[in-house]
């Protein structure tokens, strides 16, 4: 796959070789499923977008949940992408997906080093956005996504979020 998108077969078969569970691949699918949605509409509106990294992003954005279930799996995935040879651009959606985006400081207390965690690029808004709206593989209201930041009292995570949704719903028109 050297330094290029895998096809969504290739995507698929990364996520099983490293024995992500089938629960994460069922859900994978269906992030992609909802983000190649959005990037279509949002490409009747004349905006932009890499449709193939859209899919590749959102089929391996939890590609680190064959290691771990933890906050840091977006690292983890990117690593694994990376050891993989993946594009650059794929790896930053795959470190950026989590919680709508992790802050320097936030970022800096979990011990990580130093980096941009928080999806900068519309492909990269795409797939975190997709991400929020998908629980396991069943599609949920962003505000069930954001209630639940906010009882697990990550406030600024769930405000993230927020602020994603209405970013992704202004460039949507509706």
């Amino acid at each position: 796959m050297s330094n290029k998108l895998p096809s969504r077969e290739q995507a698929i078969e990364l996520l099983r070789k490293n024995n992500c569970p089938e629960v994460v691949v069922s859900h994978c699918e269906a992030v992609a499923q909802i983000a190649l949605e959005l990037a279509d509409k949002l490409e009747k509106k004349g905006i932009k977008i890499d449709r193939e990294l859209v899919e590749a992003g959102a089929l391996l954005h939890d590609l680190g949940r064959s290691k771990t279930h933890r906050v840091d799996h977006g690292v983890v995935g990117a690593k694994i992408a990376e050891s993989e040879g993946l594009a650059e651009p794929l790896l930053r959606i795959i470190k950026s997906h989590v919680g709508g985006g992790i802050t320097t400081k936030e970022a800096k207390a979990f011990g990580w080093s130093k980096d941009v965690y928080v999806p900068v690029t519309l492909e990269e808004k795409i797939v975190s956005y997709a991400d929020k709206l998908i629980d396991q593989s069943k599609r949920v209201p962003i505000d069930l996504e954001i209630e639940k930041l906010q009882m697990e009292h990550k406030d600024e995570a769930a405000e993230r979020v927020r602020k994603l949704h209405e970013e992704i719903i202004s460039l949507l028109g509706n």
